[in-house]
């Protein structure tokens, strides 16, 4: 048997022994670097970075002086948490739907967090 083969042979065999979870965490990881984003294991404080996947939960914030809506956005490696400031419900942005968005990476409470992203809707699956 080659090394191809060996290699083939092994990945086969390790998309067959492994759960939903790990294969949607590779899919989506295959979706992000299509697109040209960051995985979001790899992004640090200060970098403008553009990151995509899949949002997993949607809140809203009320707080006195400013609310804010925050979505957790997962792309198989990591999770970026995008907040946007002022805002109660945007239009797309629900639990289950893919987009790309741009912005700095600032880190809140040891998580990884862009305020007011730029950021694209991606088409419903």
């Amino acid at each position: 048997m080659t090394t191809e083969e060996h290699t083939g042979l092994r990945r086969f065999l390790d998309r067959l022994t492994a759960t939903d979870s790990e294969l949607d965490a590779e899919e989506l990881q295959r979706d992000s670097a299509k697109c040209g984003a960051v995985p979001a294991g790899q992004c640090r404080r200060g970098q403008v970075v553009s990151v995509s996947g899949r949002l997993r939960t949607v809140a809203y914030t009320p707080r006195t002086n400013l609310p804010t809506l925050e979505a957790d956005l997962y792309d198989g490696s990591d999770v970026v948490t995008l907040v946007f400031l002022g805002r109660r419900s945007i239009a797309g942005i629900e639990p289950g739907r893919q987009l790309t968005a741009r912005g700095r990476i600032a880190v809140r409470d040891d998580r990884k967090v862009i305020y007011n992203p730029y950021y694209e809707l991606e088409a419903p699956r």
